[in-house]
């Protein structure tokens, strides 16, 4: 604010100033999400590469692990890649982030399509599914995201990962 660098506190709290509100740069809100995702997965003693891996297929998933994920692939037909993966010793996180500065048909698709991944993951041992979402947009959507947190036990914002969900749910 003092070097003029934020000129509009308002603006930039709600995400004007950053440009999380524009088409023209799509999923900026998406990717610093992400970024703040990988940082709490990062603090709660996760390595890349080594136990947490970032934007991985599901095919790639299936090989690494030998597991059958054709329930959520449609038997292979159907190419999803994940924000991130978690591995354990005996769980397999497959996680998907978001943001949503504001409202919109996307969003409403996407809990529609997240309540359906989590309904099918639920049907493999030893995987599980996770989301973390956010933002303002979700109000006008609350109505679908509130039916998909009904079906889905691992949904979760920004002020869990604050509270240590990491840990707590990986841990």
């Amino acid at each position: 604010m003092e070097n003029h660098i934020v000129n509009n506190l308002v603006d930039y709290v709600t995400g004007v100033e950053t440009g999380l509100d524009s088409n023209g740069r799509k999923n900026r809100g998406g990717h610093l999400m992400e970024n703040l995702v990988e940082s709490y997965i990062q603090k709660a003693g996760f390595v890349k590469g080594e136990n947490y891996f970032k934007e991985m297929y599901i095919h790639e998933i299936a090989q690494k692990w030998n597991v059958d994920l054709s329930a959520i692939s449609n038997s292979g037909k159907m190419e999803k890649r994940l924000d991130f993966v978690i591995k354990t010793d005996n769980q397999i996180y497959l996680i998907e982030t978001n943001f949503y500065a504001s409202g919109g048909s996307k969003l409403n698709e996407t809990s529609r399509s997240y309540k359906q991944l989590a309904q099918e993951v639920d049907t493999i041992d030893g995987v599980t599914f996770v989301w973390f979402t956010d933002g303002k947009g979700w109000y006008s959507a609350r109505h679908n995201l509130e039916e998909t947190y009904d079906v889905m036990e691992h949904i979760y914002n920004i002020k869990d990962l604050e509270s240590n969900i990491i840990g707590e749910v990986f841990g």
